[in-house]
């Protein structure tokens, strides 16, 4: 059975490798790492088809160590232990370096049976994930370990390893094959950042398509089209990836760039994640928007309602209204920064009895010599305000709301100061 397109021509050195120059650029951190010859511990954190292996691969390439592969997803204890045994063997005297891949798949007991051997050296791990590390990495393995993220392949960096893929199907099959600049393009924007699928589709792209009466091969753009796979926009709800998006979303409304913000909920959209793509859109028009525009919330909860109700695709509709006025509507976080720091004094334990004058009226016994709660009724003064103290004595003079540098906010304080002054 012949091997995947990718796995043929994976590169052999650093200089092949498509991507990650932040990494193994000339002078940059990893690539001076492999090539000092000390190999400490590391994590390679990153989406798929990044090169994490690859890069794993050619550092194996370069110590003189018993290489040993294992994958989280399906090794147990049992291959642990096998790995374990080589150690003062005459195959690993020098020690071993193991490859864990979808180390976010081993349990905290299978890590910590590693760790003695990492600890003292005898085994140098380097792992793989595409999973936050922090998050899924036991703690005593990520504090002997350097974390390298690894970053999705640009198209301008995939394109070169396109033309090479297809130049090196030609010379293997010993067929004229011409492919369209179009085709090219569509396949480097639609793997979305993964080099892997990227051959994938080259391989289907040739394989799919019928000499023609001269034995020669042409790629068209439909051909593309119709074969590559669409995982740029596809992910994990539960995986890093999600929680980038409907960060970058809400960051784009916030930053009132409704162009990257459409750009995210079509993301999330495409994804089949509405939930997601309302929740956000809601929690930014209170928290970013706010006080600055006040009736943008029943609006844009109208919109959501509106999206909940007919379903995708038409929910793309209202929800692209809301986004777009969150973004062009003015902004004032002051609300959230008031509640957040209140909260913050409610945890610390700073409280105390509510104001007499605030308490619900109830009976005074014959003890209390001041009896009456001495509530005054704003309502009963000029302006309807009077001024008295509301929060408990311990956080009297305590202020949590400033008020926000918008015309909204503005016209109330100015109005409050006036009353208040009188």
């Amino acid at each position: 059975m012949s091997e995947p397109l990718a796995q043929e021509i994976r590169p052999s050195t650093l200089d092949d490798v498509v991507g990650q120059t932040h990494l193994i650029g000339e002078g940059k951190p990893l690539r001076n790492i492999i090539e000092s010859g000390t190999l400490p511990n590391m994590i390679f954190y990153g989406p798929s088809g990044t090169g994490k292996t690859t890069v794993a691969s050619i550092i194996a390439k370069t110590t003189n160590r018993k290489l040993c592969k294992l994958n989280g997803t399906t090794a147990g204890t049992a291959d642990i232990k096998a790995v374990i045994s080589k150690l003062d063997t005459f195959e690993a005297q020098n020690g071993i370096l193991l490859y864990l891949d979808e180390i976010q798949y081993f349990n905290k007991k299978q890590q910590q049976t590693l760790l003695e051997f990492i600890e003292d050296g005898s085994i140098t791990l380097i792992a793989s994930t595409t999973e936050n590390p922090y998050f899924y990495v036991y703690n005593a393995i990520l504090s002997r370990s350097t974390v390298f993220e690894f970053k999705s392949v640009s198209p301008e960096e995939i394109t070169p390893a396109i033309k090479r893929a297809f130049g090196y199907l030609e010379n293997k099959n010993q067929v004229k094959i011409t492919v369209n600049e179009q085709a090219i393009k569509h396949i480097a924007f639609a793997c979305g950042g993964d080099v892997r699928k990227a051959m994938n589709s080259v391989e289907l792209c040739v394989l799919s398509t019928k000499p023609d009466l001269h034995g020669n091969i042409e790629i068209t753009p439909e051909t593309a089209k119709a074969l590559t796979q669409r995982s740029a926009m596809k992910y994990d709800r539960d995986g890093d990836e999600h929680y980038d998006i409907v960060s970058a979303y809400q960051k784009s409304m916030r930053g009132s760039d409704p162009n990257a913000a459409l750009h995210y909920l079509a993301r999330l959209l495409d994804a089949g994640d509405l939930p997601s793509a309302c929740r956000r859109l809601m929690v930014c028009a209170s928290e970013d928007v706010g006080l600055a525009y006040p009736m943008i919330l029943p609006i844009v909860k109208a919109a959501v309602d509106i999206a909940m109700s007919v379903g995708l695709p038409e929910a793309r509709i209202p929800l692209a209204d809301a986004v777009v006025l969150v973004c062009n509507a003015p902004k004032s976080n002051s609300a959230y920064n008031a509640i957040n720091a209140a909260m913050a004094d409610v945890k610390k334990g700073k409280s105390g009895p509510i104001p007499r004058q605030l308490q619900n009226m109830h009976y005074d016994g014959e003890d209390n010599q001041n009896k009456g709660q001495f509530y005054d009724y704003p309502h009963d003064y000029p302006n309807h305000w009077v001024q008295q103290q509301y929060l408990p004595d311990a956080l009297k003079d305590a202020v949590y709301y400033e008020y926000g540098q918008n015309k909204n906010e503005q016209a109330a304080k100015e109005y409050w100061e006036k009353i208040k002054k009188k």
